[in-house]
């Protein structure tokens, strides 16, 4: 495990209030959010910047505990969907550069029920102009 000194992830038992289930490589954790009720991350304990950087190990062990994170989640918070996603580089919303799985229960309660990770990345108003031509 790095144990890089300045890395929220690299030091997950100091920075995270529940470790939730971990494996050889990989991590779940969670911080207690009142608004994302059940939300937690799957983190590689290595010190990986992007999903991209995952050793094969990694991978298979990150589904392992997202089987595992799932079955705990269906049977203590109910949900009616999840969003699974990593934000990658500064564009694309990573501020913490240390890859990170977010795992978040949807229930159909919530004001944003139905709208799906790429939802507001979809307006109009996030339209660029491209010039290139996509292949079909």
């Amino acid at each position: 495990m790095d144990t890089n000194i300045n890395c929220k992830c690299c030091n997950y038992h100091k920075n995270f209030q529940h470790v939730l289930f971990e494996n050889d490589s990989v991590v779940c954790v969670a911080d207690d959010n009142n608004i994302l009720i059940g939300a937690c991350y799957i983190i590689p304990k290595a010190h990986k910047e992007t999903p991209f950087d995952l050793s094969e190990r990694e991978w298979i062990d990150t589904k392992k505990l997202i089987d595992i994170t799932k079955t705990y989640l269906d049977t203590k918070y109910k949900p009616d969907g999840y969003n699974l996603g990593w934000n990658i580089g500064e564009v694309g919303g990573q501020f913490v550069y240390h890859s990170h799985l977010h795992v978040v229960p949807r229930y159909k309660d919530e004001p944003f029920a139905g709208k799906g990770i790429r939802h507001w990345l979809m307006q109009e108003e996030n339209r660029r102009i491209n010039n290139l031509k996509t292949p079909r």
